[in-house]
């Protein structure tokens, strides 16, 4: 990004599973300028948690609860005059002023106006009603920004300067770039970013292209072993019996299940114990999954499931190749049960 732009921090899904307040503490410390989040609920979490700067509702959000974003100088995303006309009444009532960012679908095929003529009447709108409306920005979300092939990429970006043109002035935010245009795209333009997935240290585009800088994963997921037992020939492990033992084996228990977001696809998969590989083995249940031990450990053993361990590393993009997802479905299904610590190592 360009020394000129703002930065908008996206802390929503719980910061992709990292824990928003305190990611939010940490990249405020760090320049960032703004949030975005998903939902009302989120913003008005770091309201309460003491956050002044602007955080940017992304999600569609009923007119009806106008007055709840506009009370809690909130910013939200708008995608059709509807929402503006019927938020109206209830904001003049109240004495209250929305901040408005118009959504711009230029083909991820969501939210979103579509074409010049809406959003024209969409700021002629707002600036008939300015005592109710704040026209804050603009944006778009790009689909393929993150492939190697860009011809999506550019069709969009063409789409969103057509979509822009039809205004008659600017508002003070146009941001375009998410993480994956901000990595590979300089053209995209705009005076502020939002800055997901790679905030947290991941390469928006999984394994198809390569960063142009070097970033460190912030996430690491562990937990210990709690039961740890020599299991004789012929016992099953775990529900249905997948898995049964052939010799005599040390077996361990881990706290950690699909609940907790340790998804029940994930059986097979293979943690770090002790710098080992180890296997878990039988399906993995709401609140625990097993592993074959290759030796007795102690009960208490630090358990790797995302992370270094003993010199070798899990990654989030390894779990989610097993589990036929993507590194962001992994962090966001880690469950708010899951306890967070926040370690400072640079």
């Amino acid at each position: 990004m360009r020394d000129d732009q703002k930065l908008f921090a996206v802390v929503k899904a719980n910061a992709y599973g990292h824990g928003m307040i305190e990611v939010a503490k940490t990249a405020k410390e760090a320049g960032a300028n703004g949030f975005c989040v998903a939902i009302i609920d989120e913003g008005i979490e770091l309201r309460n948690a003491g956050f002044d700067d602007l955080v940017l509702i992304l999600g569609v959000c009923p007119a009806e609860q106008s007055n709840v974003i506009a009370a809690n100088d909130l910013s939200v995303a708008v995608g059709d005059l509807d929402f503006l006309e019927n938020a109206k009444p209830l904001l003049k009532a109240q004495g209250l002023k929305l901040k408005v960012h118009l959504a711009f679908d230029t083909g991820m095929g969501r939210i979103g106006f579509v074409n010049g003529e809406e959003v024209h009447e969409a700021e002629a709108f707002m600036k008939e009603n300015s005592d109710q409306f704040e026209f804050e920005g603009i944006f778009t979300h790009f689909a393929c920004a993150d492939t190697k092939d860009d011809s999506y990429y550019k069709k969009q970006l063409e789409k969103f300067n057509e979509l822009k043109d039809a205004l008659d002035d600017l508002p003070p935010y146009v941001h375009v770039a998410n993480s994956a245009a901000s990595m590979w795209h300089d053209d995209c333009g705009g005076n502020a970013v939002r800055y997901g997935i790679t905030m947290y240290g991941l390469n928006p585009s999984g394994r198809e292209l390569e960063l142009p800088c070097e970033i460190k994963p912030a996430f690491t997921l562990e937990s210990e072993l709690v039961s740890v037992r020599l299991l004789e020939p012929g016992t099953g492990i775990g529900y249905g019996k997948t898995y049964t033992v052939d010799e005599p084996q040390w077996i361990g228990t881990v706290p950690l299940g699909y609940a907790d977001g340790w998804l029940r696809r994930m059986q097979g998969f293979k943690v770090l114990i002790n710098g080992e590989y180890c296997q878990s083995v039988g399906r993995v249940c709401m609140d625990q999954f097993m592993v074959r031990l290759p030796y007795e450990m102690e009960k208490g053993t630090k358990v790797t499931l995302i992370g270094e361990n003993g010199g070798k590393c899990i990654t989030a993009q390894d779990v989610a190749d097993y589990a036929d997802t993507i590194h962001y479905e992994i962090l966001c299904s880690v469950s708010e049960r899951v306890p967070r610590e926040f370690i400072n190592k640079y």
